[in-house]
């Protein structure tokens, strides 16, 4: 009775389960159409059908994100329809439909779990057997009356006996060894797997009302927090008489609860927020300040590229005409040109190579690039007799940057990506490249050998403003070989901007103080301190270079003390800060001394920080 009525509690569970999750009576799922990536967060435009009774109706959407800025649901509806009200849920109850992978991995996993209590069992019972061949030794061992020959034929059976149960011992426990690491491997890729799989999701409750009966558009849209994406890019130098390229990239993380699978993708340098208002100052005033109190507290305290890409297709397209019945296979021809051979297929070029016009055809508008049309001299000046009837040159987009459509507005850019994309709702991270331009760049080398024993490469860039550049990471390439990386700050007022593309080995500098041209006297109750450092620079690459060289001499702080700067070889000097520079033509193979001389005097009494 009593386990009776526990099935009977766990079918009534399973009841109200499976009630509550089919009992809307207007349910249908939303289609994930295309997604806006914010620097913080994303917008999520989704479409789905429903069938609405004349009247009151309620409908539930499910497959929404499960987290949603309530403020900025927006669901547009046709004019017979009016929304009478909306709510978000999370949806907990959600089937978990694994995936083929998945299954295939789970099913391994327990094939080989079989395999491996099999392989358990029959080690256990070749211990046993081996327990008990031991323990039949022993016992013998204690009769007596038994000859040598019986004596030898029973050690030789032991012996044998117990090589081939241990023998066998061994391979089956080297088995279940590999067995066992299949499966963690299994296991560690299953778990990985699983992540990218939904635990939960939204739905939206509408209440509605129709005007008609009949089977209805909607469109909803919302912003999620749980999506990012952060800039980053690849400097790559061939070398320093070419410009430098420059290629924006992007990595895009997201944890909706949705895997976007083949959505149409942009990424935006805005950032929306709750709280738009502009700041207003207010009346500050004065008063009294307790530092006791203020301790206290102290101490506790993310397809306008399309339309642009049909307009000039049609453009190169004036000279070609179609034609055939409606229904079936359309014959193209190129206006102008009289077929001598009773043919007016034109010749069909993709990417340099001629192509047939039933495959030519086949390719997907959206992949095209470029197309040229060639007639009358010009296409049989290179083609001869196959361009008799014209020639179609198609061009194909060559990588994602081709895909991509950037547009500036006032606040912010918006990379537009023309391909469907699929991000897994598992945080990870995926890349995607969203333009390369290249940059007029004046290189320099540049070297501080009181501070560092190297001498940097580095890139300098004049209207950097124009490139549109946000904080973030840089791979430095340079001449085909990955150097390390640096950071791009835009967040700069100066005139150029300056990025450290690496260290040269090639350029060798060093700083030492010359003993001999140093000394110290005293004059009365001061001390002279004479100081003087030379510096050896020598370009050992096979081309010339501009060197750009920095060091510095000390600056008084007090009436007391005196600085006089001797010698400078002809640097530029900046008396208000000390900093000296030299800007050095050097040719391949040249090497060149500089000297720095300075004195400072001070009172004997006293010590100063001359290192």
């Amino acid at each position: 009775m009593k386990y009776l009525k526990i099935c009977l509690s766990i079918c009534y569970l399973f009841f109200m389960v499976t009630a509550f999750a089919g009992d809307e009576k207007n349910t249908v799922n939303a289609h994930l159409k295309s997604v806006i990536i914010y620097r913080s967060g994303a917008e999520l435009t989704h479409d789905t059908k429903a069938v609405l009774q004349q009247g009151n109706n309620e409908l539930t959407i499910d497959g929404i994100s499960n987290e949603v800025d309530i403020n900025s649901i927006q669901v547009k509806v046709p004019n017979a329809v009016t929304i009478v009200g909306i709510e978000f849920q999370n949806y907990y109850l959600k089937p978990n439909i694994a995936s083929s992978k998945v299954k295939a991995m789970t099913d391994s996993v327990e094939k080989l779990q079989q395999d491996i209590t099999k392989l358990q069992t029959n080690i256990g019972i070749a211990t046993d057997l081996l327990q008990v061949l031991k323990l039949n030794r022993d016992i013998k061992g204690t009769q007596n009356g038994l000859s040598v020959a019986e004596l030898i034929k029973l050690m030789d059976y032991y012996k044998a006996k117990s090589l081939e149960i241990q023998t066998d011992l061994v391979q089956q426990n080297a088995i279940l060894k590999k067995l066992q690491e299949q499966v963690q491997r299994l296991n560690n890729q299953l778990q990985e797997e699983e992540q990218k799989n939904a635990k939960s999701t939204g739905r939206l409750v509408l209440q509605l009302n129709a005007a008609l009966a009949g089977n209805y558009n909607f469109t909803v849209l919302y912003i999620t927090p749980n999506a990012y994406w952060t800039p980053f890019y690849d400097i790559n130098v061939t070398d320093i008489n070419n410009p430098m390229k420059l290629v924006y990239k992007a990595k895009m993380f997201q944890t909706t609860g949705l895997d976007w699978k083949q959505v149409k993708l942009s990424l935006s340098t805005a950032t929306p927020s709750q709280w738009g208002n502009a700041p207003v100052l207010q009346s500050w005033f004065l008063a009294y300040v307790n530092p006791f109190t203020n301790m206290d507290k102290a101490l506790l305290g993310r397809v306008p590229g399309v339309q642009i890409a049909k307009n000039e297709l049609s453009k190169s397209l004036e000279d070609v005409v179609v034609t055939g019945n409606a229904g079936a296979a359309s014959n193209i021809r190129i206006r102008g040109v009289a077929s001598k051979s009773g043919s007016n297929v034109p010749l069909y070029v993709v990417n340099g190579t001629p192509m047939s016009a039933s495959e030519a055809t086949k390719i997907n508008p959206n992949a095209i690039k470029n197309i040229d049309v060639l007639k009358d001299a010009s296409s049989t000046a290179i083609y001869g007799a196959r361009g008799s009837n014209g020639v179609i040159l198609i061009t194909l987009k060559d990588g994602l940057n081709d895909y991509i459509t950037v547009s500036e507005s006032t606040l912010n850019i918006n990379y537009d990506i023309d391909l469907p994309y699929d991000i897994a709702s598992n945080g990870k991270e995926q890349t995607a490249t969203l333009k390369a331009v290249e940059v007029p760049t004046n290189y320099k080398y540049y070297a501080v050998p009181k501070l560092d024993k190297d001498v940097y490469l580095l890139a300098e860039i004049s209207n950097w403003e124009k490139l549109n550049l946000l904080p973030g990471d840089a791979n430095i390439i340079f001449e085909g070989t990955y150097v390390g990386k640096s950071f791009i700050d835009p967040n700069t007022t100066t005139d150029t901007l300056n990025l450290t593309l690496g260290k040269d080995k090639r350029v060798a500098i060093k700083r030492e103080k010359l003993a001999d041209f140093s000394s110290v006297k005293f004059l009365g109750s001061n001390k002279l301190q004479k100081i003087t450092y030379e510096i050896t620079v020598k370009n050992n690459k096979k081309e010339a270079i501009n060197l750009l060289v920095k060091d510095q001499y000390p600056l008084a702080t007090n009436k007391e003390m005196e600085v006089q700067l001797l010698e400078s070889a002809d640097a530029s000097i900046n008396e208000e800060t000390g900093i000296v520079t030299w800007k050095l033509p050097l040719a391949a193979g040249e090497s060149k001394k500089l000297r720095l001389n300075y004195t400072v005097k001070y009172p004997k009494d006293k010590t100063v920080n001359l290192k």
